[in-house]
């Protein structure tokens, strides 16, 4: 008997077929990152529909991020974003490197200042305590990824004035030279638009949206010793965690 579900039995709309075909295509490469992606009137040609179905295509695929449009010249692959898994307390470049990356930084700015409250609270200071207080910004594959702020109490700051801030991380100076255990890490993640001192950092307009990361690192003791803000360029990196689903627990039997 045939079956007259009218769901089950309706094929998927050509768009979202097309979409789906040139999506597998770019993620396994055959259209590679930046790469030009073949003209609508090749793609009309190629799947044998109209303009308006490869548009609805290229604007989905647009909408994931896996494209882009240059006005006059085409759609293009966009470039993976890089990302950094959430699982353990590493530094950026530790995390990076072994992807393959390289990571540059550019310090901007090396001072002792007085907290303020906010920053004081975090590092469990009194306000108007001296700090030392970083700027850097930070290159990814020699592209612009992330503006750095961080501020620690004097003592340990200024044993950090002579450690080599543009190779290496923060976080292994602390325990290689300055032998502070690290424990963990109060993270917040949210979104907010560029000022001039970021966009100019991260090569982009005032105002685009970026990524920020407020952590605060405590040693093995559980004092805060670090306080930071990561301002990251929204369009080129994400964090990456897994979220695992609390088991309820058994029933009672009796």
């Amino acid at each position: 008997m045939p079956n007259t579900n009218p769901l089950a039995a309706a094929a998927p709309p050509l768009h979202t077929r097309i979409r789906d075909t040139l999506r597998t295509r770019i993620l396994d490469g055959t259209y590679a990152p930046s790469s030009q992606m073949p003209s609508e009137y090749a793609l009309c040609a190629l799947f044998g529909v109209s303009r308006i179905t490869v548009r609805q295509a290229l604007g989905d695929l647009q909408n994931e991020g896996l494209v882009f449009r240059l006005h006059g010249k085409g759609t293009f692959v966009s470039k993976p974003k890089a990302f950094q898994n959430m699982t353990s307390l590493q530094g950026f470049a530790q995390a990076m490197s072994p992807m393959g990356h390289e990571i540059v930084n550019t310090l901007l700015a090396f001072r002792i200042v007085a907290a303020n409250r906010y920053i004081a609270h975090k590092l469990a200071l009194r306000e108007g305590a001296r700090v030392a207080e970083i700027h850097r910004a930070r290159l990814l594959d020699r592209a612009p990824i992330s503006l750095e702020l961080t501020w620690l109490p004097e003592p340990l700051g200024k044993r950090l004035a002579n450690a080599d801030l543009v190779t290496r991380d923060i976080f292994l100076i602390l325990e290689n030279d300055c032998g502070v255990p690290l424990g963990h890490a109060d993270v917040s993640i949210d979104a907010m638009l560029a000022n001039d001192e970021i966009a100019h950092a991260l090569r982009v307009q005032e105002g685009s949206p970026v990524l920020r990361i407020e952590r605060t690192t405590h040693d093995g003791q559980g004092t805060p010793i670090d306080f930071e803000y990561l301002y990251f360029r929204g369009d080129a990196f994400q964090y990456r965690l897994r979220v695992d689903r609390e088991k309820a627990p058994a029933c009672e039997t009796t």
